[in-house]
């Protein structure tokens, strides 16, 4: 525990002793007035109870109260949901299809915006788009204006590599470049660290073209307690696209969707349209974690004082018809 004006617990030992002190003479007094008077002091223990408890309540909370006043604070493991989302957008040309309305980019940024809009300040949003290529267009932040306007600037356009915007994700999270090797060995996972507040939200149809492999990417994320969360945008029907004067047919693939999210633990969320689309990303469940906060103990303090003080005010009345 720490306080804030550690100089006014000085003045509550003084005042307390001060305060024990002037008690004490006045005790002293009232029985030698007594004697003097010719009335011989009770000894008795109830008698002794009933003379100095209420007094003994009043002085105790005189400390409290001055303690209260320095203002105390303490470090509490206090629970809240909080941590770091990363929303990966799918930006390639198979997005542009329009079997979900008005196309399926159009409808993750929708359901994505109103994600962002749900959030606390606990959690810190960032967003990355991949094609190919990914590229981490806002640091995760809880100025969710910043996450927003990111989100609204996406557009389509190349192919898709699932498995670099899971390692550009990852790396966001852990600090330095995360990549696989490239002679397939296994990946050395001892300097990711252990992330388990952060989660990865991926919107996408599926449509993997090339690229770093998304399950391996996805074992990554799990060694580091990272799970993925992913959105199918998309139909099975699927939709056409133009690229390049070529008619190209693309429909949802969920099987990879699915396995990259199990990986982790996270789960897949399929939606057919913009609204259903919306309500999944209300499914999407993030981390209940407890972190140490400084918490003030003003209110506690002062509410035992007032309590001794109100405890010691009536007893006194009660037994001796007045509080002093």
């Amino acid at each position: 525990m720490s306080f804030l004006y550690p100089t006014l617990l000085a003045v509550a030992v003084l005042a307390t002793a001060a305060a024990v002190a002037a008690y004490v003479a006045v005790q002293r007094r009232r029985t030698a007035a007594m004697t003097a008077a010719g009335f011989a002091p009770i000894k008795s223990r109830r008698a002794s109870i009933r003379r100095h408890l209420p007094y003994a309540l009043l002085l105790a909370a005189l400390p409290i109260l001055i303690a209260g006043l320095a203002r105390p604070e303490a470090k509490l493991s206090v629970p809240r949901v909080s941590g770091t989302v990363l929303l990966a957008f799918d930006v390639s040309n198979s997005m542009k299809a329009t079997d979900v309305a008005p196309s399926r980019l159009a409808a993750a940024q929708q359901a994505a915006a109103g994600f962002v809009e749900q959030q606390p300040d606990t959690v810190d949003v960032g967003v990355i788009v991949f094609g190919e290529q990914a590229l981490l267009t806002q640091a995760p932040t809880d100025d969710h204006g910043l996450a927003l306007n990111a989100i609204k600037r996406a557009t389509a356009s190349g192919g898709t590599s699932l498995g670099q915007a899971i390692l550009v994700g990852l790396g966001t999270i852990t600090g330095k470049p995360v990549t696989l090797p490239q002679d397939g060995a296994a990946p050395d996972t001892s300097a990711l660290g252990y992330w388990p507040s952060a989660t990865i939200v991926v919107f996408s149809d599926g449509q993997d073209t090339g690229g770093p492999d998304a399950e391996a990417a996805a074992e990554l994320a799990a060694a580091a307690g990272v799970r993925i969360q992913t959105v199918g945008v998309g139909t099975e029907k699927g939709g056409v696209v133009e690229v390049d004067g070529y008619q190209l047919g693309t429909a949802l693939d969920e099987t990879l969707l699915t396995g990259v999210a199990q990986v982790t633990g996270g789960s897949y969320h399929r939606a057919g349209d913009a609204g259903a689309l919306a309500d999944t990303t209300k499914s999407i469940d993030l981390r209940l974690t407890t972190k140490k906060e400084p918490v003030e103990l003003t209110a506690p303090f002062a509410g035992a004082a007032l309590l001794l003080l109100a405890v010691g005010a009536f007893l006194s009345t009660r037994w001796h018809g007045r509080i002093v």
